[in-house]
């Protein structure tokens, strides 16, 4: 089970920093075909109130392999939901039309609902989409403090403070819209990474049964540092940027017209 006050204990920027020197030493940082990408774009959406920076390591192990990336250009992530929205849908388009051909989304936390909501919209603009601990069965159910912060981000734009989260968000037409758009099937293969260590993002919430779910043991700031995220990744962007997908023994989802199969 989700344990909020010993799971939340364990997250911070700076234990996410401490694994940055592990994933560098790493075979799978160092051992980089160049040629594996083949140009294919990647646009990388960052979590709530992380940043861009936060996705830089995945910035530098795309490009070293051939690929494309760019920053979606939503800023902290901390902002209107369709918003953030318009804006992943511009850089996407632009990205796609930049590189010729459909791009993957990879997104983190927040991210990575925003990534799942734009490929359900526009498939024809994804390519593949990979959500690192992304809470897509419940957006409202992260760990309190985050709510908390939430909701603070609420009251400061109730109050005329621009650029932030509104209540509609939350709880309003705006919410019951895109929790809507997270439930529809996918048209494009996706993978959900998600960790039982996490200590933001209750691992269960990442089971979405229109993507391949992948464990890995980081914490939720951490993930994208984690080596065994991209030991995982890896063959798999290897299979989309080659025009295959991976095998799988088990059935395809009847709900989802994905080629990826549900979680285990």
């Amino acid at each position: 089970m989700f344990d909020g006050l010993r799971s939340g204990a364990t997250e911070s920027v700076f234990r996410a920093l401490w694994d940055v020197p592990r994933l560098l030493r790493h075979p799978v940082w160092r051992n980089a075909d160049p040629g594996q990408g083949g140009g294919r774009g990647v646009v990388l959406v960052p979590g709530f109130g992380a940043g861009g920076v936060s996705l830089s390591p995945a910035g530098w192990w795309l490009r070293a392999r051939g690929y494309r990336p760019v920053n979606a250009g939503v800023g902290f992530t901390v902002g209107c939901t369709a918003d953030l929205l318009a804006k992943l849908m511009r850089s996407t388009e632009e990205h796609a039309e930049r590189t010729g051909r459909p791009v993957v989304l990879l997104g983190q936390s927040r991210g990575g609902g925003l990534a799942r909501i734009a490929a359900a919209r526009r498939p024809d603009l994804v390519h593949g989409l990979v959500m690192m601990a992304s809470p897509v069965l419940d957006p409202l159910g992260a760990h309190p403090s985050a709510m908390r912060v939430a909701l603070f981000l609420t009251r400061l734009a109730a109050a005329g403070v621009p650029g932030l989260l509104d209540e509609d968000c939350l709880h309003g037409p705006c919410f019951d819209e895109h929790v809507r758009t997270l439930a529809e099937p996918l048209r494009v293969p996706a993978i959900s990474f998600f960790s039982r260590s996490d200590g933001i993002v209750p691992w269960q919430l990442c089971q979405d049964p229109c993507a391949e779910c992948l464990e890995v043991h980081s914490t939720h700031t951490g993930m994208g540092f984690d080596p065994q995220v991209y030991e995982l990744l890896g063959p798999r962007l290897a299979a989309w940027a080659s025009g295959t997908i991976l095998a799988s023994s088990n059935s395809p989802s009847s709900t989802c017209s994905s080629p990826i199969v549900p979680c285990g």
